[in-house]
């Protein structure tokens, strides 16, 4: 079973990343099955299961052709493009095979209890299964204090709107921070204020202050692998973060939401440094298994969960994807996919910084040393046009996102940057599309207008 896992996920990629092209015949069964070192059967039977998800065709007497993809452009036009832009994982990852299994085999498991409107906290299965899971990441808590939601988001929005022990209403957000959550909170009236995070970190001083006098109900964080900024806290800032929290009776949402995607030895949540309660943690399983799967987790303190349950009184997360994510934790795919993705994206960090270190000689552009996780800033000099940089960039079918959308809209100190992601980047694309983002900076620069 494996080594057809192995041969149908390494074709998926190939026609995905463009090796194998729309229209292209691909190696007939006998040829494919001496390059990948298989049996006949093997083969035929991922060329099977590739038609099947309409990735190739057959012709009779003929062979097998990739599939022309949707809107007309071709695999090798679309090769050409570099994607530096896009936070969502990389479909050539997305572990197709491993998650149907886990669906049938919720469906047999559970029968008709899927089909229900569910529990509001989620399938409780799932939520003991999450206990030993999220313990394994110094988070723990018993099944009581687990709520499943449909993503992280919905989950935001609802602590943004429910009352706090503590009595305050401030929302106290780094600078900058994830761009929707922002623009929501905006829309909605909810009272604000911002905190400078840099590549360097955040001055606690000005963060106690904030505790101190702000009126803050909740700070919201990302203490690991930031989006944008792609950094981490150290340790002593998690800690310095926990204290202040309890001394000030401020609470902390913990937005863990690639917390898999790290290497890191002895990364612990601000969650584990706390000892009053005083943290919400918070993590995704979209940003790992796949983005449609819409599943987050919220590990949340005693003295909220009556007033929590009161505002979220409805299942809002699905059953199926639930019980297929209880069964994926269980049987051991879930970390193996964790490794493999990790792995993948580690090595495309490290090519995206030496691509840096080689053209980046004059350190015009400030490129932190991120090493783990899918976002890298490139902060630019301040004679930099960024919006005609994007464009020049673009005109290259090279694809990045402005730093700007990460601020609130009346935040006036903000840093000059484009937030490089490399979840979608190919390897081989790295090196050429980091010299062209440095060279066009280097001409922008000079003639800024």
């Amino acid at each position: 079973m494996k080594r057809y896992e192995d041969v149908l996920s390494d074709m998926e990629q190939k026609i995905d990343g463009g090796q194998f092209v729309s229209g292209q015949k691909l190696p007939s069964v006998r040829k494919a099955a001496k390059l990948y070192g298989c049996s006949v059967s093997t083969i035929t039977r991922a060329y099977a299961e590739l038609a099947k998800r309409h990735a190739v065709y057959s012709i009779a007497q003929s062979g097998y052709y990739v599939v022309e993809k949707p809107g007309g452009r071709t695999g090798a036009a679309e090769s050409e493009s570099i994607d530096f832009a896009s936070a969502s994982p990389d479909p050539g990852v997305f572990p197709y095979l491993d998650f149907q299994h886990c669906l049938n085999k919720a469906v047999d498991t559970y029968k008709h209890d899927l089909f229900t409107c569910g529990d509001s906290k989620g399938l409780q299965t799932l939520r003991h299964t999450l206990v030993s899971h999220l313990a394994a990441d110094q988070v723990f808590a018993k099944a009581e204090r687990i709520v499943v939601t449909s993503g992280i988001s919905p989950m935001l929005e609802l602590l943004a709107k429910m009352p706090f022990p503590n009595g305050n209403s401030v929302i106290l957000v780094e600078q900058p921070s994830y761009d929707l959550y922002l623009r929501f909170l905006e829309a909605e009236g909810v009272p604000v204020c911002g905190i400078a995070r840099t590549a360097a970190g955040i001055d606690m001083r000005e963060l106690e202050e904030k505790f101190r006098r702000g009126g803050i109900k909740f700070f919201y964080t990302m203490p690991r692998y930031h989006n944008p900024l792609g950094t981490s806290y150290s340790a002593e800032e998690r800690k310095t973060i926990a204290r202040l929290a309890s001394k000030y009776d401020v609470y902390v949402v913990e937005d863990d939401y690639m917390a898999d995607l790290g290497e890191e030895p002895g990364f612990d949540p601000i969650y584990a440094y706390n000892g009053t309660s005083h943290v919400v943690y918070l993590k995704s399983f979209s940003k790992i298994i796949f983005p449609g799967l819409r599943l987050g987790a919220a590990v949340l303190p005693e003295k909220l969960l009556g007033t929590f349950h009161a505002y979220k009184r409805y299942a809002d997360a699905s059953q199926l994807s639930q019980a297929a994510l209880e069964v994926y934790i269980k049987n051991g795919m879930y970390e193996r996919h964790k490794r493999k993705i990790g792995s993948q994206y580690a090595a495309r960090i490290r090519a995206l910084n030496e691509a840096a270190r080689r053209h980046n000689g004059a350190n015009l552009l400030e490129i932190p040393d991120v090493r783990f996780g899918v976002f890298v800033p490139f902060k630019l000099p301040q004679t930099v046009n960024l919006e005609r940089l994007i464009e020049r960039l673009a005109a290259k079918d090279i694809f990045v996102v402005s730093g700007k959308r990460f601020y609130l809209t009346n935040y006036l100190e903000r840093e000059k940057f484009l937030r490089i992601s490399i979840s979608r980047a190919r390897p081989e694309q790295i090196e050429e599309g980091v010299r062209e983002i440095i060279e066009e900076a280097r001409q922008t620069a000079r003639s800024p207008q």
